[in-house]
């Protein structure tokens, strides 16, 4: 609430009731925290413990005075209620502690800062021994002190945070996507502060194939400044694909240099995201070349299978005189017209042949193969926004014949990951297309022109990726 606000509408009056019931809630909120079994329990093992110590300062008072029996009667009860202490009241605290923090798997790595830390710390400690300074030997103290510090310290920061990170479900490639990075400070009191979120490789990956981390997701750190106890904090992140395929973050990492800057330390946590990216969806120079044609011999196929007669009805003012039927309308006496069945020229089927020849490892066939893809994707999407209806086939994979909107995902799911294949001697992939002569085939293949089966150029047309 503005302050400002609330003395121009009402006055300061309920301003100071305000601030009064936030007091008032804070005390309250102390006296939960206070009610809690873990801290009443510390604070009778303080109480216990700082009664032993009584006890024990006594009774070494008490032997010097010489009353013997007072002396070993309070040493008793000292040992007594730090043995009651360590046997009833640690335990229960040791299980409402939470001690998953000791398990994290953290990596250092020395900064220059730290490294100028270390050679002081050296330069001091030689001038000390030296020297035998107690000044000096006070700083050394200090200074390896501040080390342990920012151990503890950025341990804590660490600790006790989880992570998250949301990605779109649809994801083409070389195309700008916002994600959607958080942080959830689960510790009850402390808060975290300057956190990187960085994209980890796994152990694995990275001795047997360092190449792997060109698949990563997350490529660059997401800086979280400050996370309060018990909330998150989001951020969004724009990432951009360069490729197609399936891309996986094996781990991700909590990176703080906090406090001092003296160490890096990163928290590795194991995450099993996986995104698929599709081929990119851009028209490009031979999909602007290719499309009018494929458009044009579409259109041709489905006119000349369009006209079946379907029923003669009576003349509409809108029908034209060509369709009238003279014979049944002398034998009704009114006009009749015929009507046709309905040319539908947005029905295809879009086949992808994967096979190549045995230059299949060539770097041109390879680029050649890629852009073949994205070509594919691209009509697949074209008939999409169309609302064709359209039927997909592969090597070992295909759709059933229905409306693009409900399978173009699949479609474009099996381009993402699709690889050249090397062509087996026997019967070709295209030979399995002869059992649909009822639908026009846009068919993308490696295969030469002379080695296409004959049944197929009347109701086909072939765009070869050789010439792409």
């Amino acid at each position: 609430m503005n302050p400002e606000f609330v003395d121009r509408r009402v006055g300061p009056p309920l301003l100071r009731k305000v601030v009064g019931i936030s007091r008032a809630a804070q005390w309250d909120r102390l006296r939960q925290t206070l009610d809690n079994p873990s801290w009443r329990s510390f604070g009778i093992a303080m109480g216990a413990l700082a009664m032993a110590l009584f006890l024990a300062l006594y009774s070494g008072a008490a032997a010097e005075e010489g009353h013997l029996v007072v002396a070993g009667i309070s040493a008793l009860s000292a040992l007594a209620l730090a043995g009651w202490v360590a046997l009833t009241v640690v335990p229960a605290l040791a299980r409402r502690t939470p001690l998953g923090w000791l398990t994290y798997q953290i990596d250092y790595k020395v900064t220059r800062e730290g490294v100028v830390y270390v050679v002081g710390i050296f330069v001091v400690a030689l001038a000390a021994l030296n020297t035998g300074n107690n000044l000096l030997f006070m700083v050394l103290a200090c200074l390896l002190a501040g080390m342990l510090i920012s151990g503890l310290l950025s341990r804590q920061v660490l600790g006790g945070v989880d992570i998250r990170l949301e990605l779109p479900e649809h994801i083409f490639a070389q195309r700008t996507i916002l994600a959607i990075a958080e942080l959830h400070n689960t510790k009850p009191i402390a808060p975290s502060f300057s956190i990187s979120l960085v994209g980890e490789a796994a152990p694995k990956a990275k001795k047997i194939a360092p190449a792997n981390a060109a698949q990563q997701i997350l490529h660059r750190p997401v800086y979280f400044p400050y996370i309060p106890h018990r909330q998150t904090v989001r951020q969004n992140i724009e990432l951009t694909f360069p490729r197609r395929g399936v891309y996986r973050q094996d781990a991700l990492g909590l990176r703080t240099k906090f406090p001092f800057g003296f160490l890096e330390k990163t928290r590795r946590v194991d995450s099993a995201i996986e995104v698929v990216v599709y081929p990119r969806i851009q028209p490009t120079e031979e999909f602007y070349e290719v499309l009018p044609l494929v458009s044009g011999e579409l259109e041709s196929y489905q006119r000349g299978r369009g006209n079946d007669l379907y029923a003669i009805r009576d003349y509409q003012f809108n029908d034209s005189a060509r369709h009238v039927d003279w014979k049944a309308s002398a034998r009704t006496g009114a006009l009749q017209v015929k009507e046709y069945a309905r040319e539908d020229e947005r029905r295809v089927m879009l086949v992808f042949d994967p096979y190549v020849g045995p230059q299949g490892t060539d770097g041109q066939v390879t680029e050649q193969f890629e852009r073949a893809v994205t070509l594919c994707a691209g009509l697949a999407w074209h008939f999409y926004e169309i609302n064709s209806v359209i039927e997909f086939r592969s090597a070992g994979f295909g759709t059933p014949r229905m409306s693009a909107q409900e399978i173009i995902y699949d479609i474009l799911r099996y381009l993402a990951s699709v690889t050249p294949l090397k062509q087996q001697p026997g019967k070709s992939f295209l030979d399995t297309l002869g059992d649909s002569p009822d639908i026009f085939k846009i068919v993308l293949t490696s295969h030469p022109r002379g080695t296409i089966p004959s049944h197929l150029w009347n109701s086909a047309y072939f765009l070869f990726v050789s010439s792409l």
